[in-house]
């Protein structure tokens, strides 16, 4: 193998360290990567939060009503019971009669609301309920498949960093470091030559400085400074 061709495989290893680099590091952003469930989380604990409220609201507000139902039902019993006899005392417990059903009629419309209200507060809690075990479900499942693969991938990079090593080892160190040099500019340091022309920057390449190449010296584009690879 000639350099030219030691430098375009050295090439070939980087670029694909490189892209299983990006792999790796979009997996371990994907494997941090909770928000929707974290949200589907918080949203359950807070419907579920409001709806204990309203079941207590509701709560005392059952017993309010059981106690003006009893206290009517004193009064009523003072009032038919036949141990009033005086008029304006039982003028007295009319109005109070008249009272109690108002205010009784009124907290059993308030307490129909929240019976409502609790019943679609808790239709959504067990819609969010669900909604947050399939995000869940979902979340291990992916933990699982891309742990599997963050390890498969790990173990490729260290296979292609070794092979990388050895590579390196055999190249001359100029050349290894006019091609990290080039690197640095350019997507690719080491370019074919195909039909006369660089495949960096199309530029026709002289006969002379091809078919140095060609024999295995390093030669540079004179138009993009690229390293000439030809087969």
């Amino acid at each position: 193998m000639s350099l030219p061709e030691q430098l375009l495989r050295l090439q070939q290893i980087d670029l694909a360290i490189h892209k299983m680099q990006q792999e790796l590091d979009d997996i371990a952003y994907r494997l941090s990567d909770n928000e929707s469930l974290l949200a589907a989380e918080s949203r359950l604990a807070s419907q579920r939060e409001q709806l204990e409220d309203a079941r207590k609201k509701q709560k005392a507000l059952e017993w309010e009503v059981d106690d003006l139902h009893e206290k009517a039902r004193r009064t009523d019993s003072k009032l038919y019971g036949g141990g009033t006899k005086n008029p304006k005392e039982l003028v007295n417990l009319e109005k109070e009669i008249r009272s109690l059903r108002s205010q009784i009629s009124n907290k059993e419309d308030a307490l129909l609301g929240l019976i409502d209200q609790g019943e679609e507060m808790e239709a959504k809690a067990r819609a969010s309920a669900e909604e947050f075990g399939r995000l869940n479900e979902e979340w291990l499942e992916r933990q699982e498949t891309l742990g599997k693969r963050k390890g498969e991938v790990e173990t490729a990079l260290v296979e292609l960093r070794e092979n990388r090593d050895r590579l390196a080892k055999q190249i001359d160190s100029g050349a290894i470091s006019l091609y990290e040099r080039t690197s640095r500019t350019r997507d690719q340091a080491v370019v074919k030559v195909q039909r006369g022309r660089c495949q960096g920057c199309h530029i026709t390449v002289p006969t002379s400085q091809w078919q140095k190449a060609k024999a295995g010296n390093i030669v540079q584009c004179s138009s993009c400074s690229r390293i000439l690879s030809v087969e």
